[in-house]
């Protein structure tokens, strides 16, 4: 595959990431203050619920995703894979967010990984990537990119610069899925597609969860659970 050919398949994550980019910059430009911030996060997080609800219930089998759960939280929790997504986000504040937050970035890491962890789990994103490398069509993921830019405003207004650092992670993992979308293709049938949109779902909840403060759950390391909810579907 030459660069020329790359560059095609990756333009729709380019345009995502993009838009991610281009939507924190309005939010920090907007000041909004604070009791706004906390209502606009608490309204985010019904509407998170309930498209997590909405997506939790394309289940076929709810076994797969609960087994799929309890063995991708376990595994995650063994990688450490939240405390790594923080250590980057921490990191990308070291270098970048006290120079660019100006005073708008209540919690750097929190927007980091709120915002790395919505934009990446769902189907659009595994749909959309994979369009983009088997047809060299970017239609769904210029969808989730208009749904991610206006999102991303109004987190930015309320979680802070470091949602803007999460096109990085949001590029490299639609990236990857397009660029191998012909070995991953044949395995993403119609089935599992359902159980990890309905593992996805789950997870955005727990996001909500955790935006709302009613309770730190460690979602960053139930990612495996994706993993999980494809086998589980390939061997059932």
């Amino acid at each position: 595959m030459g660069w020329e050919v790359e560059i095609v398949v990756l333009m729709g994550s380019f345009v995502n990431a993009a838009a991610i980019i281009l939507g924190t910059i309005l939010g920090v430009l907007v000041p909004v203050p604070v009791r706004i911030r906390e209502t606009i996060v608490h309204a985010l997080s019904l509407a998170l619920i309930v498209i997590g609800v909405s997506m939790g219930l394309k289940t076929e089998n709810i076994l797969i995703p609960v087994i799929a759960l309890a063995l991708g939280s376990a595994a995650g929790e063994l990688l450490n894979i939240e405390g790594g997504i923080a250590r980057l986000g921490a990191v990308l504040e070291q270098h970048f967010g006290q120079k660019a937050a100006r005073g708008n970035s209540p919690n750097f890491v929190q927007g980091f990984l709120t915002a790395t962890l919505i934009y990446c789990v769902g189907a659009m994103a595994v749909v959309g990537g994979l369009n983009s490398g088997l047809q060299l069509n970017h239609q769904v993921l210029y969808a989730k990119s208009l749904i991610d830019g206006i999102t991303a405003i109004f987190f930015t207004a309320s979680l802070g610069i470091g949602v803007g650092f999460s096109a990085l992670p949001v590029f490299l993992y639609q990236g990857g899925i397009a660029l191998l979308a012909a070995f991953v293709a044949p395995i993403l049938s119609g089935p599992v597609l359902s159980e990890l949109t309905a593992v996805g779902g789950m997870l955005i909840i727990g996001i909500s969860i955790n935006v709302m403060g009613l309770a730190k759950l460690a979602v960053g390391n139930m990612l495996p659970a994706i993993l999980f909810a494809i086998l589980l579907s390939l061997i059932f």
